[in-house]
């Protein structure tokens, strides 16, 4: 049974496939209507969510099917004591597939491996975010018109960001792409993620304390929050949590042609008044999610001879 737990589950080819049926989405909606009448996808979020849950509901409203959705742990069997393993078996005799969000790293594969219907990973801890990359990358898509030659500045919580993990993964595969690592040395991009992803495919990287010395050299900034879930000390967090903040005035010094970026939610790493800038695309973002999860899910469906 086929499931998306990590991006690099999806080929360059079919990642184009993906970007091209969520385009069509966005011009014919009307043909996409009724595709999974009568399916019915579970959304189990084991930890909060906003966007993530209320995207693939409505992307499968949008594709005429049904939602059952969990959207805490305390309102399930978890909060007994339930495994992932045994969840997930009891919720693929209810539906056709399964959005997951888990706070531990590795639970959406334990869930893949013990499910009957196709499992979607919404995030597992500082993992992976695979939907997310497909909402960053639709939006790249049609900000830029490319994937080739761009310079990414990723800038915040690149240690616990696995949307940044992601999204390093997926553009690595394009021919030349080069990153600029934006953090504090506490919450450096992981050893592993440059080893197996940067170092391994020889894609250059700079690495940095100094946002608003690296914005000239951007196409785009992915900014990112400081996660406080992710900190094991209050007081580390607090230290941290203001340690870039992007303004208007900041963004006077940045190429006119860059995007910002941001996976949401926000705290006040980028101020409001950035949201007037026509360079700011995070809440396109968060609508080209919703046209690629669509996207993925018919995929998997079709795939699966469930539609």
């Amino acid at each position: 049974m086929r499931s998306v737990i990590d991006v690099m589950d999806l080929s360059v080819g079919e990642l184009d496939e993906l970007i091209e049926t969520a385009t069509d989405i966005i011009n014919h909606p009307d043909d996409y209507a009724d595709v999974c009448h009568r399916k019915k996808l579970a959304t189990l979020f084991f930890e909060p969510s906003t966007r993530t849950r209320m995207s693939f509901e409505a992307a499968m409203y949008e594709l005429g099917g049904n939602v059952i959705s969990m959207s805490e742990a305390s309102s399930s069997s978890a909060a007994k004591g339930e495994s992932v393993a045994d969840t997930v078996k009891t919720v693929s005799n209810y539906v056709d597939i399964i959005a997951m969000r888990h706070p531990k790293e590795g639970a959406a594969l334990v869930a893949a491996n013990n499910a009957t219907v196709p499992v979607i990973n919404a995030g597992d801890g500082g993992h992976c975010h695979p939907t997310q990359t497909l909402a960053d990358l639709l939006t790249i898509h049609r900000e830029k018109g490319r994937f080739d030659n761009l310079t990414i500045g990723f800038c915040g919580d690149l240690k616990f960001g696995r949307t940044v993990h992601s999204l390093c993964s997926a553009m690595a595969r394009y021919p030349g792409s080069r990153f600029v690592l934006i953090s504090p040395e506490e919450l450096k991009l992981p050893s592993y993620v440059k080893k197996n992803v940067l170092k391994s495919q020889n894609i250059p990287y700079t690495q940095t304390t100094d946002l608003e010395g690296s914005l000239q050299e951007l196409d785009i900034l992915y900014m990112t929050r400081i996660q406080r879930e992710r900190f094991f000390s209050e007081e580390e967090y607090v230290r941290l949590k203001d340690s870039y903040i992007l303004t208007a005035e900041k963004m006077k010094n940045a190429p006119e042609q860059m995007i910002v970026m941001h996976p949401l939610p926000r705290v006040n790493e980028i101020s409001v008044a950035v949201d007037d800038d026509p360079r700011a695309c995070y809440f396109k973002q968060v609508l080209n999610g919703k046209y690629m999860r669509m996207a993925l899910i018919m995929k998997l469906l079709k795939e699966a001879g469930r539609i």
